[in-house]
């Protein structure tokens, strides 16, 4: 909601500046979570692993690399449209990545809870996480705040 006494250009501004900002914190939990999933192929266990744990795997680094270029995608949008006055078209756009990037970011997670809990526990125990995981993000990203805007 603007205020009534901000101009547009200041209302984008700020638009924009509060959406680096939380993407700055997505950000980082991101490239941690991909620089861990990519450690893991090279340790000395991975060569025992079976093929289903090999492809939850590379399926949970493909999400969390789509999650980075999602994420950083808004940076370089700002950056290399800098002062062309296209301030609103790339806060929507970059709002888009920023929600697309949070689904990936999400099914990521979920992806490396169900990977660990095949690794530690296996079998039915790890997909009760896989889907513990799920609901816990799903509810707190995506339902919950869906819900408070729809009530809004």
């Amino acid at each position: 909601m603007s205020r009534p006494e901000e101009s547009e250009q200041r209302q984008l501004a700020r638009n924009l500046s509060e959406l680096l900002q939380e993407l700055r914190v997505a950000q980082g939990g991101v490239q941690i979570l991909f620089g861990f999933l990519l450690s893991i192929a090279f340790s000395d266990r991975y060569e025992d692993v079976d093929g289903y744990i090999r492809v939850l795997h590379l399926v949970t680094v493909v999400l969390a690399a789509a999650a980075v270029a999602l994420l950083t995608a808004p940076a370089s949008w700002h950056r290399l449209l800098f002062r062309q006055g296209m301030r609103k078209e790339i806060i929507d756009t970059a709002n888009v990545f920023a929600i697309t990037g949070m689904v990936f970011l999400a099914l990521a997670m979920i992806g490396t809870v169900l990977l660990l809990g095949e690794a530690i526990v296996g079998g039915w125990p790890a997909i009760v996480i896989g889907v513990f995981a799920l609901v816990g993000f799903g509810m707190l990203w995506f339902v919950l705040p869906l819900l408070r805007r729809r009530d809004s």
